[in-house]
């Protein structure tokens, strides 16, 4: 009875709130459909494995109706994520739009990662003010039209962006620099709830700096502009470069990519501090399939022998060797074996949450690194 009373309580209070905000319904039980914490959509990053760490469930991706920051030092990838995921929102029929704060697009690049520039919508902005009074417009704009289109807006990026004042200012030294923060401050309380039930995922690229007074074994990076972004950000991935693609040609070596991590720094999607690496091409972009075949390795989905590669497919016993030169090939001409594969990644890498307790014996602590205070 008690239940019943309870439950008939909650209702009474979701309809009194819901008639006190007349504009649109406010209180939601959580199991409702319509509630404002559902993910509309997802939006690829080019990067299945990322992908996964990101969302936690198969074919996810970065979060629609959400902030994402793309955090990183020069030359790490930032922008190249960026490009695909513009392309990736072309292929589900959505719209994409690129503030760029920089003027460093390159149209031969981008349609080499498969966006289509000539419906791709790019947008000049000079400082933060300009970004958020652009995106703001976009909003309003998608609210009165469609709002089932889906929508991406990259800002490239919040640190090359500078502010009003400053850009009337000379280059003297003026004090403490704080205009920046206070404005994405409050620009991010304004458009957090404005994209919430909308079809529109931002991301915002931001540069990492590195802190002058970091604690011994702390993170020593942070970013700029303040911390509003990182706050009111559900996703936070900070790319890392491991090392670089040489290929030997006429007897000297070229450099034709770039390793790089993605961590995830901050999460509301699933579990955060997971990490994908991946391949870059200069090329070509991101190298998908690659970094299937390292998740395949790390969980024994595949057998290692030399150079050879072999799996064995549990629904024909058919036992598949092959190179790793030869596994994009394998991907993309046996649908039936890449989603098998597929599958067992998902089965080996996504959280599955629980109400057990580890032990405390298997369990240690670790106080440095992303996204531990110092």
């Amino acid at each position: 009875m008690a239940k019943k009373e309870e439950l008939d309580l909650a209702d009474i209070l979701a309809g009194e709130l819901n008639k006190q905000s007349k504009d649109q319904k406010v209180a939601f039980f959580l199991d409702d459909d319509s509630t404002p914490t559902n993910v509309e959509g997802w939006v690829s990053t080019g990067c299945a494995m990322l992908d996964v760490a990101i969302s936690n469930r198969p074919y996810g991706g970065l979060p629609v109706g959400r902030i994402v920051e793309v955090t990183g030092l020069e030359q790490s990838g930032k922008s190249l994520l960026s490009a695909h995921l513009l392309a990736e929102t072309q292929k589900q029929g959505g719209v994409a739009v690129l503030i760029d704060t920089e003027t460093a697009v390159s149209r031969e690049f981008l349609e080499a990662i498969g966006v289509d520039v000539k419906k791709l919508l790019y947008v000049s902005a000079d400082s933060v003010e300009q970004i958020f009074d652009f995106t703001e417009t976009i909003i309003e704009k998608v609210r009165q039209t469609d709002k089932n289109r889906l929508v991406t807006i990259v800002t490239d990026s919040v640190a090359a962006a500078s502010t009003k004042t400053e850009l009337a200012a000379d280059y003297g030294k003026d004090g403490y620099a704080t205009d920046k923060a206070i404005i994405i401050s409050k620009a991010m309380r304004k458009i957090t709830n404005m994209i919430g039930r909308q079809k529109i995922l931002l991301v915002y690229t931001n540069q990492l700096r590195q802190k002058m007074n970091a604690m011994p074994f702390g993170d020593p990076w942070t970013t700029s502009g303040g911390k509003a972004l990182a706050f009111h950000a559900s996703v936070r991935l900070r790319l890392k470069g491991m090392g670089q693609i040489k290929v030997k040609t006429g007897g000297q070596d070229r450099i034709v990519g770039m390793k790089v991590r993605a961590q995830v720094v901050k999460n509301r999607m699933g579990p955060p501090l997971r990490a994908a690496d991946f391949d870059i091409f200069f090329d070509r972009g991101i190298d998908n399939y690659g970094s299937w075949l390292t998740v395949m390795k790390d969980n024994k989905i595949v057998k290692q022998s030399g150079a050879w590669y072999e799996y064995t497919d549990t629904d024909t016993g058919e036992v598949i060797k092959f190179q790793s030169k030869d596994f994009v090939d394998l991907m993309t001409t046996r649908d039936d074996v890449r989603e098998q594969i597929y599958k067992k990644i998902c089965e080996e890498t996504i959280l599955q949450y629980k109400s057990d307790t580890y032990d405390v014996e298997d369990m240690e602590i670790e106080t440095s690194g992303p996204g531990m205070d110092d």
